[in-house]
């Protein structure tokens, strides 16, 4: 799916024969009943600091239980430096997307979509029109992160504008993005689940659709029906707001050139860090031509020349900046944080990767898996078992891939000797692995699209009903045996 470095894919599992089920699970129950009570007394706050706290105590947990069991600590240190090395491209992309937010905002072209966008999308079809509107640019780039920092950013702006919930919006917008990154053949997590399982790409994607499908147009008709009764607390005469957009920021449509480049330069697979870095530049340069009474603000100059424009371009990136206008509805969406925004996001998947690569490293990761593996004996209990492996690894391991690569590889033998065609599991591990990430705040991907949204996890995954639908209807095919091809019949269609 995402834009993290490959680091963990090909990394062996760890297997500790040392270790009980009961101790690889004494670190588990313990983060969940720390992270759970810090929840409880610091709300939606507790990610500002004290949740990556609890994380590095569940990393001591884990730490005690792999040195009783005869764990050098300085294995579990190197796997914690490979995990964090793992997730650099992810910072990288994280600080690159706040830098990208700070002049798309500034130079008016975040502005110019909710503006458009409150012209064209009414409260009624806003919410459905999301997850299309996301589930198209997803397919196109292959990245629901990419996604989350474009239109995802604006969607959000327009919903604030009309009175939407921010969390219902950002459940749309995450239901779209993650179903077009997961049949999109650029994700990585749809490449890497089929080379995980044995089977190939394409034969991937069209047996996930079985699920995949069913599961979006079910999402659909949720968001339809929520948008038939909505309750706008907004004015839906935007005028009064149009009008404040419009003089505060010099409106046109040359600006959608901007996020237009950088979606083709990502459809044609450009790295997504180059992708983003160019898309912060022309932000800028868009900024300097058609908003240099913003930059002059921004800079606190009272003329405009080229050291209060440079000032006022390097804080928009950087730091937190915000448009004053005559609407003070209007005056916390047009702010950013920049690069600075997004520190809290970043210190949370660092202190999560600390966790997971303890985890990893005293084997306690692929010890739960096994025991999973054993707990069933039936087909349907195999796919229970990897759907419940995955949504384990995303809480524990806080890292999507290896909620893919550790259940692919201890799974894909049971597979074999079920008789079961490989796409099977393929199948299940991104219908339980990739889409469910997001839901889990200290996760990389639910901190990354929660940080860049603005919208609390816990807020908005009530609402991505496509995320967390998705492993329910891959155990309900499991469960009355709907398209599960044998090995025997891979050559016939299912």
């Amino acid at each position: 799916m995402e834009d993290q470095s490959k680091t963990s894919k090909n990394d062996p599992v760890i297997i500790n024969k040392e270790l009980s089920i009961g101790e690889a699970l004494i670190p588990v129950f313990a983060l969940i009943g720390m992270l759970a009570f810090n929840v409880y007394v610091f709300g939606d706050d507790a990610l500002s600091g004290s949740n990556q706290f609890i994380l590095l105590l569940g990393g001591a947990v884990a730490a005690i239980v792999g040195i009783s069991n005869k764990v050098k600590f300085d294995k579990m240190i190197d796997e914690v430096s490979n995990n964090i090395q793992s997730t650099a491209g992810a910072i990288l992309i994280l600080l690159m997307v706040g830098a990208l937010a700070g002049t798309w905002m500034m130079s008016g072209i975040i502005p110019t979509m909710i503006y458009y966008g409150l012209q064209i999308l009414n409260p009624t079809i806003f919410l459905p029109a999301c997850v299309v509107i996301c589930s198209i640019i997803s397919v196109a780039t292959g990245s629901s992160w990419t996604t989350s920092a474009t239109v995802g950013i604006a969607l959000i702006g327009i919903a604030n504008a009309l009175g939407i919930s921010p969390g219902m919006t950002a459940g749309a917008i995450l239901s779209g993005a993650y179903f077009g990154d997961k049949i999109s053949p650029l994700s990585d997590t749809t490449n890497l689940a089929p080379a995980m399982a044995g089977t190939d790409l394409f034969t991937h994607i069209k047996y996930m659709l079985y699920t995949t499908v069913p599961t979006v147009v079910v999402t659909l008709i949720i968001f339809i029906i929520i948008g038939l009764n909505i309750d706008v607390s907004g004015n839906t005469d935007t005028s009064a707001i149009l009008s404040s957009i419009d003089s505060s920021f010099y409106i046109t449509p040359w600006l959608f050139l901007v996020p237009a480049i950088v979606i083709f330069l990502i459809v044609k697979k450009t790295s997504p860090l180059i992708a983003l870095l160019i898309g912060t530049l022309l932000g800028a340069v868009a900024a300097i031509i058609f908003q240099p009474e913003i930059i002059r603000q921004i800079s606190g100059a009272d003329n405009l020349d080229f050291v209060s424009g440079y000032k006022g371009i390097m804080q928009a990136i950087t730091v937190d900046t915000s448009v004053v206008t005559d609407n003070e509805n209007l005056n916390d969406l047009f702010s950013s944080g920049g690069m600075a925004g997004m520190l809290d996001t970043i210190w949370l998947i660092l202190c999560a990767m600390v966790f997971g690569g303890i985890m990893e490293a005293i084997g306690a990761l692929s010890r739960i898996s096994a025991a999973l593996l054993n707990l069933f004996h039936t087909t349907f209990g195999l796919f229970a078992s990897t759907v419940i492996s995955c949504l384990a690894l995303n809480a524990t391991a806080s890292d999507q891939y290896l909620a893919i690569v550790v259940p692919g590889k201890m799974f894909a033998k049971a597979y074999r000797e079920k008789g079961l065609a490989p796409e099977n599991l393929s199948r299940t591990l991104e219908d339980s692995g990739t889409v469910t990430s997001v839901l889990v705040p200290w996760n990389t991907c639910g901190a990354y699209h929660s940080g860049v949204l603005g919208v609390p996890t816990l807020s908005y995954a009530g609402y991505a009903f496509f995320n967390y639908l998705s492993p329910f209807m891959t155990l309900l095919f499991a469960a009355f045996s709907i398209k599960i091809r044998q090995i025997a019949s891979t050559a016939k269609t299912a």
